[in-house]
């Protein structure tokens, strides 16, 4: 009978991929057929540097003067934080019944139903 020797351990495995191969567009294939889980994300401008840009209407609004500006709301009419709006005007919320009606009552326009940018009829 032949000894053991049960205090080594040989372990063999395989390399995994590097950080460019993995992010192949074989590899990802090939995983999505072995059924692992893949996550992709498109980035918002990837690979351009238009994060910086100025539009037109940015620039008009930079050069506000007395003939040439925005009528602003004070917080006090509709009583929101101004991260609130500031999200409804980047299209980041969600529409809340509650602040839309808000906003309605302060700007005198429908911003909800078929008559969308209607004066909004006084209450009887």
């Amino acid at each position: 009978m032949a000894e053991s020797d049960w205090d080594t351990v040989t372990v063999l495995r395989k390399k995994g991929p590097t950080a460019a191969q993995a992010k192949s567009k074989q590899a990802i294939i090939a995983a999505q057929r072995k059924g692992d889980e893949v996550e992709t994300s498109k980035k918002w401008s990837a690979g351009q540097n238009k994060q910086h840009t100025i539009t037109k209407n940015t620039a008009k609004l930079d050069r506000e003067t007395e003939e040439l500006h925005h009528d602003r709301v004070p917080l006090e009419r509709i009583n929101e934080k101004p991260q609130v709006i500031a999200d409804y005007e980047c299209g980041k919320a969600i529409p809340s019944n509650q602040v839309m009606g808000k906003i309605e009552r302060a700007i005198g326009l429908k911003l909800r139903g078929r008559d969308i940018g209607k004066p909004l009829e006084p209450l009887k």
